[in-house]
């Protein structure tokens, strides 16, 4: 589903902050506009360098012609931290993609992720790929204040 381009999954690097830092920028303005700007670009340059590459496992979706980064997806022990892409690369499959290259990683127990209430895109998309919100979750403990879910989906019963 992804219009014919071929589409590779790769381990991000270091060198990956900058690219990873401008979908991450692009994908939430354009998905939620709403969201307060609380961090600089720098700032949230530094974040993607020194936190979400340093603690997390990343992987980044390039479109293998161009190399061109079209998304990422960050894995922080059953957390799923971060699944962005470029608003032009939405509704191409990239993000079930991430989804699959993340479970791969994380086979054998419940993986868990929090998505704002309002960003009903996201949520219909997790919703899809099998996630439920958990009973109770929602809160307001980000810093942007907004309220959000936490969704979790089973390990699949491959018996």
């Amino acid at each position: 589903m992804t219009d014919g381009t071929e589409i590779s999954i790769r381990p991000a690097e270091a060198v990956d902050a900058g690219v990873i830092t401008a979908v991450f920028l692009a994908s939430r303005a354009a998905a939620m506009p709403w969201l307060p700007r609380l961090h600089s670009d720098e700032e949230t340059r530094r974040w993607i360098a020194g936190i979400v590459l340093a603690q997390c496992r990343v992987w980044v979706a390039e479109q293998a012609a161009t190399g061109a980064v079209l998304g990422f997806a960050a894995l922080d022990g059953d957390w799923l931290e971060h699944l962005y892409l470029r608003p032009d690369a939405r509704g191409r499959g990239i993000g079930a993609l991430l989804l699959d290259e993340v479970l791969r990683h994380h086979p054998d127990g419940p993986l868990s992720l929090h998505v704002f209430q309002r960003n009903t895109a996201a949520r219909a998309f997790y919703e899809r790929q099998g996630f439920r919100p958990v009973p109770g979750s929602a809160g307001m403990a980000n810093e942007e204040g907004e309220p959000d879910l936490t969704y979790r989906r089973a390990p699949v019963d491959t018996r």
